[in-house]
């Protein structure tokens, strides 16, 4: 045998051992795992693969126990019956209820077609009304004549004699009624002297002093005089008007010593209407009482019904007890 066949068999064998030796190592390795690979272990980020999981026994099936007995819902209640709204019943014919609502169509329709029905139509109709007012006021007059309650011309008369007669008896008694008052008030008339109303209010105060009597004591809220040389014995305002809060003039304050304060006028009077502030502010001061005060007004109050009343349902409704019921309660 030569070198070179020499070689080449040696050459052969150790490719075939080599071959061999890789075959059981890479067998060894599938059997090993990867951790028993050592010429490979370099290579740590392999996964090791998981083993295939089991699958879970099978449950048993446990018998179904039967539904708890349940306590039924409740029926729902029977649907109730829609109330239907009930429509009022129209007003009669020729009621005053039916010619409030229906006079003013008539009408209209006679304006917007004039023909002779719709026109005749309406007259009678306004025919039918004026008759039932006049009915009415032909019982109204049999009903109050005689009736003190209702009867107006006891209280008031329409004679003019008559009127005449009362206006004197109440000016009597305005008269006495002022002089009683100028007895125990006066009056503060607050001014300034660029006052043209002061000016004119002036002499009505003068004729009110010499017809009745009264202290008139004027006070100038400018410390100056009346232009018309009224009143010269004036006083400047020291504080009074702040103190009464007096803010335009003329105004005239009744005061009765020590503290008896009623504010009658804030702007110009006549002699009557300052007559009537006076009378008012001592009733309202409670220095003469309601009865000095009605007989000085030129009307008889006579019996009246009181503000309030109690009336109870069952008697309104009847207008027999109803007349009856408000007459108990007149008071003269």
């Amino acid at each position: 045998m030569t070198i070179r066949s020499a070689l080449i068999s040696t050459t052969a064998a150790l490719l075939a051992g080599s071959m061999a030796f890789s075959a059981s190592a890479q067998q060894q390795a599938q059997s090993a795992g990867f951790f028993g690979d050592r010429e490979r272990g370099w290579f740590w980020y392999e996964v090791q693969p998981e083993p295939d999981e089991e699958p879970p026994p099978p449950k048993k099936e446990e018998p179904a126990l039967p539904p708890a007995a349940a306590t039924p819902p409740p029926p729902p209640p029977p649907p109730q019956p829609l109330e239907q709204p009930k429509v009022p019943e129209p007003p009669a014919f020729g009621s005053a209820a039916w010619l409030r609502e229906n006079l003013p169509k008539y009408r209209d329709r006679a304006l917007d077609e004039p023909s002779a029905e719709n026109v005749r139509a309406y007259y009678v109709i306004q025919r039918l009304a004026m008759d039932k007012a006049s009915a009415f006021t032909d019982m109204a007059q049999r009903v109050v004549v005689g009736d003190p309650l209702l009867d107006e011309t006891g209280r008031r008369p329409t004679a003019t004699f008559a009127a005449n007669e009362m206006n004197a008896v109440a000016g009597e008694a305005t008269d006495a009624e002022l002089k009683e008052i100028a007895q125990q008030a006066g009056i503060w008339f607050f001014y300034r002297s660029d006052c043209v109303y002061c000016d004119k209010q002036a002499p009505v105060l003068e004729m009110l002093e010499r017809a009745y009597g009264f202290h008139i004591t004027p006070i100038s809220l400018d410390g100056k005089p009346l232009p018309g040389g009224q009143f010269p014995n004036f006083r400047a305002d020291t504080g009074q008007a702040a103190k009464l809060g007096v803010e335009r003039t003329p105004t005239l304050v009744l005061v009765r010593p020590p503290e008896g304060v009623q504010t009658i006028a804030r702007g110009v009077l006549s002699l009557h209407e300052l007559r009537r502030r006076i009378l008012t502010g001592a009733l309202n001061a409670g220095w003469i009482d309601q009865n000095a005060f009605n007989k000085t007004r030129a009307v008889d109050n006579g019996p009246m019904l009181p503000a309030k009343i109690d009336m109870p349902p069952e008697i309104a409704a009847d207008p027999a007890q109803l007349v009856k019921h408000l007459r108990s309660m007149v008071r003269q």
